[in-house]
């Protein structure tokens, strides 16, 4: 009986770690700002199709309308209300989304935003995208409801009541984050009303949660309301499956808060990894890839299990957030194909594509003035639908990286490899490098300024394969080099250091 309860208690204590995608499903996608009617679409032509196990959207609750700047992509995080209308759809598109997406085995994830609702500047008044009235100045939110009762203001000991101080944890905690007013979630009903909405979601059929702010959150506050929430609905998933839970803690080193404290309640993002990854991708520092034989925790990371990573993210990819100019992003296609890459090759952690839009950038004094822009919009203020242009790529703006083929077929890759070993690793000492997955799948790069001519030992059964990177398997042949893998698993790469996509992908199931 005592051994049945452990392995009970291991069972619930694991349960938030899981991310509850259909078996031999392994990476999700941030479609950042995607109407819910575009989502629903792209599950069903493309990710389902294509081996995407599941989509991180934006925040699905009532938020502030923002005019000056014009409706930048951060109102999102400005919480009105837990109704489910923003530009991206209401409430009865959500449910399609989630709906059509599950039926088809790709999962939602949601951003919540739960640590603070708007600007303590956001004024009074029903200019919000259900039209719910609300006055920051009184405290007073009266669709959830929250009076000013439920606020920290009285709790933060700063004089304005902003954050000013990073190493002290009360501050990042008890005060406020850029004047959104912060939630006081010691409050049993604050929690609840932060749990209501959560279940609401997942009765609604998603599979877990990106926990936005986390870090200005007391980890116990965080427990006690994730204590609260139902299972994952049972038309789509296992009885008694717990939601998957994602902590955004940007933790860098140097913090009074750790990426550890938060381990109790799901993973964590690791912010390292990718501000870390590009420094080496972009040969800043001395950093070399042969270097990272030892990628994950031989580099100071959190242990693979409670990690989640990314090469960039909706905040870091303008600068935002962690990471600084390191951060690989679209504008950067040629290194960030091979950072994405590298990524999804690797086994460590549970890997996040971007999916992005493109706004006009404008640097001044080295800053970006534009990084505010929100999504492509229509003059009355509506997202713009995600056109499909003939060669698949997206139209109106919207970038589009799990489409690109060098990512979809990375996205691939990691399928295939599940649960293989790291293995057969080689480097030159400088920045070529390869390594193995067991014997299911060989990745090789050249980002050194020669070219590549090597024959490895790819630990892959005989044949001829296509490399996914420059083409991909139609058909009974392959649309890019084919790459002869002799009896003793042996390989000769060739790799051009001018290469519009200096390495090769190699698995089992584009095998010819």
């Amino acid at each position: 009986m005592k051994i049945f309860l452990l392995l009970v208690v291991v069972e619930i204590c694991w349960a938030q770690y899981n991310p509850n995608t259909k078996p031999g499903k392994t990476s999700i996608v941030h479609l950042f700002e995607w109407r819910w009617a575009d989502i629903a679409l792209e599950c069903e032509r493309y990710l389902a199709p294509n081996g995407y196990a599941g989509v991180q959207i934006s925040p699905p609750n009532e938020n502030l309308i923002i005019t000056n700047p014009s409706r930048p992509w951060w109102e999102r995080y400005q919480p009105i209300s837990y109704k489910l209308c923003t530009r991206s759809g209401n409430e009865g598109e959500f449910r399609d989304m989630v709906t059509r997406c599950n039926n088809v085995g790709v999962h939602i994830y949601v951003d919540a935003v739960v640590n603070h609702m708007c600007g303590a500047a956001g004024g009074s008044g029903t200019y919000s995208t259900c039209g719910s009235y609300f006055n920051s100045g009184a405290r007073d939110f009266p669709a959830v409801p929250y009076s000013s009762w439920d606020f920290n203001d009285g709790k933060c000991k700063t004089a304005n009541g902003e954050i000013e101080n990073y190493n002290d944890p009360y501050q990042v905690r008890d005060c406020r984050l850029v004047s959104l007013l912060d939630l006081a979630l010691e409050k049993d009903y604050v929690r609840s009303k932060v749990a209501e909405y959560l279940n609401h979601l997942i009765d609604i059929g998603v599979a877990g949660f990106r926990i936005d702010a986390s870090k200005h959150m007391w980890p116990g506050d965080m427990k006690a309301f994730l204590d609260k929430l139902h299972n994952l609905s049972t038309q789509w998933f296992a009885e008694g499956t717990k939601p998957f839970i994602y902590q955004e803690v940007i933790d860098l080193g140097g913090e009074a808060i750790k990426s550890t404290d938060y381990f109790g309640n799901g993973r964590v993002t690791e912010f390292k990894y990718g501000a870390k990854l590009g420094k080496v991708i972009r040969k800043w520092d001395g950093e070399k890839m042969a270097y990272l034989k030892n990628w994950g925790e031989g580099w100071g990371f959190m242990p693979s299990d409670r990690a989640l990573v990314f090469v960039d993210n909706h905040d870091n990819q303008r600068g935002h957030g962690a990471g600084g100019a390191s951060i690989l992003t679209f504008w950067d296609s040629r290194l960030y194909k091979m950072g994405v890459g590298f990524m999804l090759a690797h086994p460590y952690g549970f890997t996040r594509v971007m999916s992005s839009f493109r706004w006009p950038r404008h640097f001044e004094n080295g800053k970006d003035i534009n990084d505010w822009m929100g999504p492509p919009s229509n003059a009355d203020g509506s997202i713009k639908t995600v056109t499909i242009n003939p060669d698949t790529t997206c139209g109106n703006d919207w970038v589009c990286e799990h489409r690109w083929r060098q990512i979809r077929n990375m996205v691939i890759f990691r399928n295939v490899v599940d649960g293989q070993p790291f293995t057969n690793w080689w480097d030159n000492g400088s920045n070529q490098v390869a390594f193995g997955r067991g014997n299911k799948g060989f990745i090789v790069f050249n980002n050194d300024d020669w070219n590549l001519s090597e024959t490895l030992q790819t630990g892959l059964p005989a044949g001829t394969y296509c490399d996914v990177i420059s083409g991909q398997m139609e058909g009974n042949g392959c649309t890019g080099i084919q790459i002869q893998v002799n009896n003793d698993s042996t390989a000769y790469f060739q790799i051009s250091n001018h290469a519009e996509d200096p390495f090769v992908a190699i698995h089992v199931d584009a095998k010819l």
